[in-house]
């Protein structure tokens, strides 16, 4: 069976990050774009971060220009802009694609493990969440729209 823990990705710094790394974390993955409406979401993704990361929680941004080409920025520029607008602290991958003939294949596999709202396996828009459990298996999806304060019950339940 195929966990999270499989798929190698590139880091912001563009270096091969295998995410074997996150074993026995509770991860939060999360399509990020700069020049989005929910690019406010980065304050409370941090938050959550630094409130859970000791006990065992990390979060993945993974930029993503597929939706209305609002990730234009190269990596170097996305990692600072994440750093000093938005004080962002946890690992970021470098850009990616979600959808399409191109998608990465650790996002082909989450959306086949927790496909979306009538079973629609694409990635809607920006800051979709896909929560993975301590054993590398995706638990739950959760919508662009879901404010990242509103997952602190499930992260609770898997920490």
């Amino acid at each position: 069976m195929t966990t999270l823990y499989d798929f190698t990705v590139k880091n912001i710094q563009n270096q091969d990050w295998a995410l074997s790394s996150l074993k026995g974390k509770v991860v939060l993955f999360v399509n990020v774009a700069s020049k989005c409406g929910f690019t406010k979401q980065y304050a409370g993704l941090e938050e959550l971060y630094k409130k859970y990361e000791p006990q065992g929680f990390v979060i993945v941004g993974a930029p993503c220009n597929q939706f209305g080409g609002q990730e234009p920025g190269s990596e170097e520029e996305i990692r600072d802009f994440c750093s000093n607008t938005w004080s962002v602290t946890f690992p970021l991958t470098a850009k990616l694609e979600v959808n399409g003939n191109n998608e990465a294949p650790v996002y082909k596999w989450m959306k086949e493990s927790q496909p979306g709202i009538l079973g629609l396996k694409r990635v809607k828009w920006n800051f979709e969440k896909f929560l993975i459990d301590r054993e590398g298996k995706v638990v739950k999806r959760f919508a662009s729209t879901t404010e990242p304060k509103s997952i602190a019950a499930e992260i609770e339940k898997l920490l």
